[in-house]
């Protein structure tokens, strides 16, 4: 007996360790870190959910090895164990539990979900997301243009990855829409995605939702709808930046740049908040650093080298 609970251990401990499992993992049990509170508040969802999984399994298992050691079969024993009818307040337990378990699921999630998708009616910063074959367009609604009435858009390109630049700890607010077919917004941090439709008024789609980044940093953004021949290259950056950074890179993105004479684009505005606030470092990158454009050349025969300030998620 010793033998075969040495033996038990053993299977536990492989099962554990061949799992892949980290305790950096702990409590979120393999949901990703996330950038936003609206991230953070569906992983707490998730981790509750996993610990209560968890306990009834316990109870569950423990249960049948209980049954499996009770009422094995010993020598001099019958061949089967003895036999009872129902038992009507087992049966009744074991079918009012499960109905209890599935309410509070069902008011988290509703809870969660309702929480997520809440829209502050005064969001700290609006911004238009305009998809298209294959690239993103990003409008911040309040700016203009020095000299013109337009307000300021980062235009990703071929060989540019477009930055969105946000500010920490604020409520972002951003509005979808596409100028082709179905794309779909995606920021794995955020833990969110939405699809991106064309006049999403007459497709009945809410093309709204927000964000509260909860600290800074820089992450990949994807289109996550087969949109066509270069979907896989329709990558973006969101950047997170403390709220005197953004300031300061909007101010400049509103103003004529002396050196060209014409408005400071987004690799321009970084660089030089860049040389005003050397505190910024990597945040004020002229360029993506977590993704790079991908070759649009069909001929191509090889992949493209990554830029040296590319560390993050590619």
């Amino acid at each position: 007996m010793a033998r075969r609970w040495v033996l038990a251990g053993l299977l536990v401990v492989a099962g554990l360790v061949s799992s892949g499992c980290s305790w950096a993992d702990l409590p979120r049990f393999g949901w990703p870190e996330s950038a936003s509170k609206q991230g953070a508040r569906m992983q707490y969802f998730w981790s509750a959910s996993f610990i209560a999984a968890l306990i009834v399994g316990v109870i569950v298992w423990g249960l049948m090895f209980w049954c499996f050691i009770a009422y094995r079969k010993r020598r001099n024993s019958p061949l089967y164990p003895k036999q009872t009818k129902e038992n009507l307040p087992v049966e009744m337990v074991y079918t009012a539990v499960p109905f209890v378990l599935i309410a509070i699921m069902f008011y988290f999630t509703v809870s969660t979900e309702n929480a997520v998708l809440k829209l502050d009616p005064h969001p700290d910063v609006k911004v238009d997301v305009t998809a298209f074959k294959w690239n993103w367009d990003f409008g911040y609604e309040g700016t203009t243009v020095q000299g013109t009435n337009q307000e300021v858009h980062t235009i990703g390109t071929s060989e540019e990855i477009p930055v969105l630049i946000l500010p920490n700890d604020s409520t972002i607010e951003y509005s979808l829409s596409s100028r082709d077919v179905v794309h779909s917004f995606w920021v794995p941090a955020f833990d969110f995605k939405r699809d991106v439709f064309p006049y999403p008024e007459k497709n009945n789609t809410d093309n709204r939702f927000q964000t509260t980044l909860d600290h800074t940093g820089a992450w990949v953004g994807r289109c996550a709808e087969l949109c066509g021949t270069y979907h896989s290259a329709m990558n973006f950056e969101v950047r997170s930046v403390p709220k005197d950074i953004y300031q300061a890179y909007i101010d400049l993105r509103q103003k004529v740049n002396p050196a060209t004479q014409q408005p400071y684009t987004s690799s321009e505005a970084l660089a030089q908040v860049g040389k005003d606030h050397p505190e910024c470092k990597a945040l004020c990158s002229p360029t993506a650093t977590t993704t790079y454009p991908l070759a649009t050349d069909r001929q191509a025969k090889t992949a493209p080298t990554p830029p040296a300030n590319v560390t993050g998620n590619k």
